[in-house]
């Protein structure tokens, strides 16, 4: 919103105060990452016991995202795979980074199924998209 921000500014020194503002955008946009309408079609994805299927049916749904959350997406992941390559000093893993991420990215419609399984779903997409970066975003 045209806001100039000093990245030099002190405040910003501590990581997770940057990292709890980029999740922060996520959460509080008016539909997540991963669109509504594709909600059901993920879950439904990941629960594909062929890898091969799975994954191919993965990358087809984030291929058939409208664009801006296709390139958002692209861009997002490959920051957060650059994040987990640093795992041994930062400890965040492909699990953690899914944990932090996935109910944050993607989310029903609505809260009336079950949260819980709903929850490990949404990682599991997550941790699939991170695992599967060069597969699903080839340069």
């Amino acid at each position: 919103a045209d806001e100039h921000l000093d990245l030099d500014d002190g405040r910003w020194e501590d990581i997770h105060v940057v990292t709890g503002a980029l999740k922060l955008f996520f959460r509080e946009l008016p539909e997540p990452l991963f669109p509504f309408a594709h909600f059901d079609k993920f879950i439904a994805a990941i629960k594909m016991q062929d890898p091969t299927w799975r994954g191919r049916c993965v990358r087809d749904l984030v291929y058939s995202l409208p664009p801006a959350n296709h390139d958002t997406m692209r861009v997002l992941f490959q920051h957060l795979c650059r994040v987990i390559e640093y795992k041994e000093e930062n400890r965040m893993s492909v699990q953690s980074v899914a944990i932090v991420f996935g109910p944050t990215l993607l989310r029903p419609a609505s809260e009336e199924g079950n949260m819980a399984m709903h929850m490990v779903f949404q990682n599991q997409i997550v941790e699939h998209i991170l695992n599967q970066y060069s597969y699903i975003f080839p340069d």
